[in-house]
């Protein structure tokens, strides 16, 4: 059994460094599929920016004034935590169908199957630093610092990126079989949008069961260690244990379960 499960990892990781070696052919057809997808449009790419600085606006308008927050804090907070949950969202989605909207590019080319992941991958990336223009001029609008601290930011972007990697890896299998679990996890992803620390602040939980459902919600963590230090806070511990924990145990998961399954996915297709 543990030998079946170690060759499974090797042959899901030979995959992943097949793609990593080919990772020009990543990038080109990522940005291919978005320049296709805004074709003949002037402003290209950036409408999602403008959908969602937009977005922020209405929802800092509203909500700004039903919980009674400071609007200098509360844009900024809300704005760094939309534009990664849309990143998380989308990736998850796009991972999703990953194999099941490449049938063709499956069926009849030979290429590495990770690399179709890393294409959602990449393409999300490309759109999130679209959207992240809106923080910085957030940031200036409300005269906000930004300290040295932000720099933490990077790491835990890393720490974000490397689990959804391996949450796509696994979801583009499951999904690639069983087609409803694409749309379980649209729902999913909905309800957990309210359950996690978005468009309200922590600061309005009050009953200890509440603290302790977003404590074990993950995307809590996985956005909080990015947000927290542009906006000048400290990391709590638990977080930065969260994302890492959470990155070795999944990628520990998702390779030899990849492995193990990726030369059935043709005939699921």
């Amino acid at each position: 059994m543990l030998q079946t499960v170690r060759r499974s990892a090797r042959d899901g990781l030979d995959d992943l460094m097949e793609t990593l070696r080919g990772n020009y052919r990543t990038a080109i057809l990522g940005w291919q599929e978005i320049a296709t997808r805004y074709q003949r449009s002037r402003v290209g790419p950036f409408w999602l920016t403008i959908n969602k600085g937009v977005l922020i606006a209405a929802l800092s308008l509203v909500f700004g004034t039903l919980f009674g927050l400071e609007v200098d804090y509360f844009i900024p907070y809300l704005a760094i935590g939309l534009i990664l949950w849309t990143f998380i969202a989308a990736t998850l989605g796009d991972g999703c169908r990953a194999f099941s909207d490449s049938a063709g590019t499956i069926l009849h080319v030979r290429i590495p199957l990770s690399t179709l992941v890393a294409i959602a991958l990449y393409r999300n990336i490309l759109i999130l630093a679209h959207n992240a223009v809106i923080i910085p001029l957030v940031f200036l609008l409300f005269l906000r610092p930004v300290g040295w601290e932000a720099l933490l930011a990077l790491p835990g972007l890393a720490l974000l990126w490397l689990n959804l990697g391996w949450m796509c890896l696994l979801l583009a299998v499951i999904c690639a079989r069983f087609r409803d679990v694409t749309e379980i996890v649209n729902n999913v992803l909905q309800v957990l949008f309210y359950l996690t620390p978005i468009i309200w602040t922590m600061d309005l939980i009050r009953d200890r069961v509440q603290m302790i459902w977003v404590v074990l919600n993950p995307f809590y963590h996985l956005i909080e260690v990015i947000r927290a230090p542009l906006l000048g806070e400290p990391v709590a511990a638990v977080s930065w244990l969260v994302t890492a924990t959470l990155a070795l145990a999944g990628w520990a998961l998702a390779l030899p379960f990849f492995g193990h399954y990726r030369k059935r996915v043709p005939y699921w297709l």
